[in-house]
């Protein structure tokens, strides 16, 4: 099974039906997937994957964002966070940087979203591979991926 049909089971188990767009020319950053659906940088969500104390946790952070580490690592309880390896991001959610969908992971990982994110109407995450996204609203992200709101941003 591929990386879009284990996300789309996990989604609708939690209640998603993900409308799902492909883009073939890739939307593995912020900037080529608000170009690729015409929107603002702002409302793409970065699913990041970081090493807090040697836990994997996730932050959702604004496409216009940038996560402060240190900050992060507070939020979560850490003296320490980094941002995961590739191999690190995959094993914790199994999937591929680039691609990592907000929630549909094999395990619940301590998740925080960026309060910025929660201001819009419509955010897109990534649907399990980077050249895939869906839009959905805040309260829906927040809620499937059972994240917490949190200041973990730079600036």
């Amino acid at each position: 099974m591929g990386a879009i049909e284990r996300f789309t089971g996990s989604a609708r188990r939690l209640g998603v039906e993900p409308r799902i767009q492909r883009f073939p020319e890739g939307t593995k950053t912020a900037a080529a997937a608000a170009q690729a659906i015409g929107c603002d940088v702002a409302q793409i969500v970065k699913s990041l994957v970081f090493m807090a104390d040697g836990r994997p946790v996730i932050a959702f952070t604004s496409g216009a964002n940038r996560v402060d580490p240190s900050k992060l690592a507070q939020v979560a309880g850490a003296s320490e966070a980094r941002r995961a390896s590739p191999e690190e991001a995959r094993a914790a959610t199994g999937f591929a940087v680039g691609g990592t969908p907000p929630f549909g992971h094999p395990d619940s990982l301590p998740t925080y979203v960026d309060p910025t994110l929660l201001a819009f109407q419509e955010v897109w995450a990534a649907a399990g591979t980077p050249d895939s996204v869906f839009p959905l609203p805040p309260s829906e992200l927040q809620r499937a991926a059972g994240a917490q709101p949190a200041d973990f941003t730079e600036g």
